[in-house]
Formats: structure tokens, sequence, C-alpha cells
């Protein structure tokens, strides 16, 4: 079978090779991919930055989705021809998350899903919603598992206030379950035009924050001077102290993204005066996928993205570093 594998780190280093089909052994699953998604982590991962002592080579990527083509031994969750997607921490079935549920993440740990067939655990698998394509079940392992439980740690109702930063794979999904959940959704984003098509998707209001750096007083204004109820909050160290400003007493940041770094010191006692509470996300587990998996069903939410073929992997990744995408980038495999 053919794969992309990390070689040695870099975009361009990026290799497509040759690899053996394996077999499933016994409890193992053997998906062919039909399509797989990208992630910043997985940009971070091919040029070294997220884990400069990973183990070479290493086929990347944590989002995929194909058909089950053969079954181990004893295996009972699945059968030839069922659809699936592959769960980001294979050790992660349910509860809350441990050291040991945290290994095992694709991509990383161990190989990922940008190959034509992958092995796993018939355990490190959810059905995926009837209604999607291959492609656009490939977005929702890491990006649309992390919204939602963004969304959960903010204990998002109708009439909360969500603010959104950027128009990326989680953030748009944060949108469109915030709005499933009756929630008024905030969005910042320096293009004009990526607001535009994010009010078309179910914005109440978005602000340019390249002509308005100040846009957590414009958050405030937005809700009357109580402030957001949870921002999903992508940007990391350069975006963390507008955010706790932007947010309402009580409030909560889904810390879900590093994307920006900053000198300014944390900013503790804004924290105190305002009783924040600061959830770190870091996806989720399989019941987590296969509960959010229910919901985009039985409301038929499609992701938004934009697909390529799977020869394009490198330009795809350099369309990532430059924050021109909206929504998420897939491709197609084979």
């Amino acid at each position: 079978m053919q794969a992309w594998q990390i070689s040695s780190f870099g975009i361009d280093s990026l290799q497509f090779a040759e690899r053996p089909t394996s077999e499933p052994g016994p409890g193992q699953v053997r998906v062919k991919i039909g399509a797989v998604s990208f992630n910043y982590r997985d940009l971070m991962m091919i040029k070294g930055l997220y884990n400069p002592k990973l183990h070479l080579p290493r086929i990347p990527c944590s989002d995929g989705a194909g058909e089950v083509e053969a079954v181990g031994e004893g295996v009972t969750r699945w059968k030839t021809g069922d659809r699936v997607a592959g769960i980001f921490m294979q050790n992660w079935l349910d509860g809350p998350l441990t050291p040991v549920k945290a290994k095992g993440a694709l991509g990383g740990d161990i190989d990922g899903m940008l190959a034509e067939q992958v092995v796993l655990h018939e355990n490190g698998l959810v059905e995926m919603p009837r209604h999607l394509s291959f492609e656009e079940a490939a977005t929702l392992p890491c990006a649309a598992v992390t919204a939602w439980n963004a969304l959960a740690a903010g204990d998002v109702k109708p009439g909360s206030t969500v603010l959104i930063q950027g128009t990326g794979g989680v953030s748009i999904f944060a949108l469109q379950f915030a709005r499933l959940k009756g929630a008024r959704v905030l969005g910042i984003s320096g293009s004009a035009e990526k607001l535009e098509r994010a009010i078309s998707l179910g914005l109440d209001a978005g602000l340019n924050y390249r002509d308005h750096p100040e846009w957590d007083r414009w958050a405030v204004d937005e809700t009357g001077g109580d402030g957001v109820d949870l921002i999903v909050e992508v940007g990391g160290q350069g975006t963390l102290a507008r955010s706790l400003r932007a947010i309402r007493m009580g409030g909560t940041l889904a810390q879900v993204g590093v994307l920006s770094r900053s000198e300014e010191p944390l900013a503790v006692p804004t924290i105190l005066h305002k009783q924040a509470r600061i959830h770190g996300i870091y996806v989720g587990s399989r019941k987590d996928f296969a509960d959010m998996n229910k919901a985009i069903a039985l409301t038929r939410m499609r992701p938004v993205g934009a697909s390529y073929h799977w020869d394009q992997a490198r330009e795809v990744l350099k369309r990532m570093e430059s924050a021109s995408h909206f929504g998420k980038l897939v491709l197609t495999v084979g």
C-alpha cells in the first residue's frame, strides 16, 4: 500500500512511500481509507515542532475515515463494509483522561491515517454518521470532538453567548454546534471575506481584528457589558489576555489551541477578579465521539471544508501554514 510518511522534518521532506499491507490480528480491523483531514497538530508534527523526538519514519495525521475491508479473530463490533472513522487517542474509550489513556494518539505515538489502509483495534473506531461522505467524516475525529467538548466545558445552553476565534476547523465546528444548542455566536477573524462566509453559516456578529484589535471591548459591548459565557480559545498566549477580559464573571475559556505567542505575562489578577474558569480541552474519548455523531446524524449537520487529491499533501499543508483556509482541509485517498 502507499502512504505519506515523515522521514525527516519539514513539509517538503514529507515522503510518498510504499508500505506492506498488514493483516489484522486478533481484535483488529483493517480499514481502507477514503479520506484524511489535516489539523494544526499534524502540521506541527511534520515540521518537528510538536515532538522533536518523534520516532521516524512516522505516518502522520490523526483524522481519517473509510470502509472496513478485513477483520481479525474475535472482532465483534465491525464487519466488512462498515463505514468508520478512527478515534484520536486509541486508548481513551470513556471517562476522564489519564496518562495511560493519553497514549496511542494517531499520527504521533503510533502511525496515523495518511495511508491507503490502516490496521487498528476494533475499539479504536466509531461508526460514521450515515449521511456523510468519507471526506466529511474524516474531519470529525479531532476538530469536531474538540469543539463538542469545548461547548460542554462551557455548559452552553439556549441563550448562551459563545465567541469563536478565526475560521479554522475547531472554530467552525464550534459555530455549528453552538447554533444547534440555541446559542448566540460572535466571531473574530482577520478576513472580512471569511467573516461573511461564517455569517452565512449562522454567525450572529463578526469583527475584523486587524481593523479593530480591541476585540475584547467589542465582545463586552455585544453582550450589554456582561461579557461572553464561553470563548473557544484557539490562539493561546497571544489571545489569552483579551479572552480573559472578554468573558463574563464566572465565564469559561475552553483552551484548545496554541496558534500564537506573547511576551505579556499571564493575567492572574484578571482570572481572580472574573472568577474565570480555564478548561484545557484535549480532544475527547471514544464515547464523546459517538455521542457527538448521534447529534450530527439527528440534525444532518455537514462539516465545512475543501477537498484535495491524494497527491497534494504538501500543497495542503502549505495552505494550512499560510492560514488561508476556511474550515477543514481534506485529502481524498487513492
